[in-house]
């Protein structure tokens, strides 16, 4: 009969320290390395003397930089194929709301283009980001 008394039993413990500090290393790695990786598009936007709208959950931000490239959400795409792309991702949208991002190098004729093609999306608003005046010191 077994008394219990042995240093030879099975322990059903698991050990979780070493899983711990590995998750512990993993989250500091991905605190130092998150920032690093927030990537957008560069656009140099002009200034304007209107108020902020207030904010909204879900955007869907049409962007042009200097080098006319088109951008949704950050992700590059060509002009040509702008209308079809925003037909379908408007389709999961309850509100077909857009906002256009302009590098004020973009000549007017790009920019009213990219606004044609939103606008045969069936987009029902399209608003314009810019940033505010700067106020001149007195």
């Amino acid at each position: 009969m077994y008394t219990g008394s042995d240093n030879h039993e099975l322990m059903s413990d698991i050990n979780v320290t070493p899983f711990v500090d590995v998750m512990l290393v993993l989250l500091v790695i991905f605190m130092v390395a998150a920032p690093m990786m927030v990537q957008g598009v560069d656009v140099d936007l002009p200034q304007a003397s209107s108020k902020p709208l207030k904010g909204e959950q879900d955007k869907l931000i049409i962007s042009v930089d200097k080098d006319r490239k088109v951008y949704v959400n950050d992700q590059s795409i060509n002009v040509e194929y702008l209308t079809d792309r925003l037909k379908n991702i408007l389709e999961n949208f309850s509100e077909r709301n857009v906002y256009l991002r302009a590098d004020k190098q973009v000549p007017y004729g790009i920019v009213i283009n990219v606004v044609s093609k939103i606008k045969e999306a069936g987009v029902d608003s399209l608003g314009m980001i810019t940033l505010p005046e700067e106020k001149e010191a007195s």
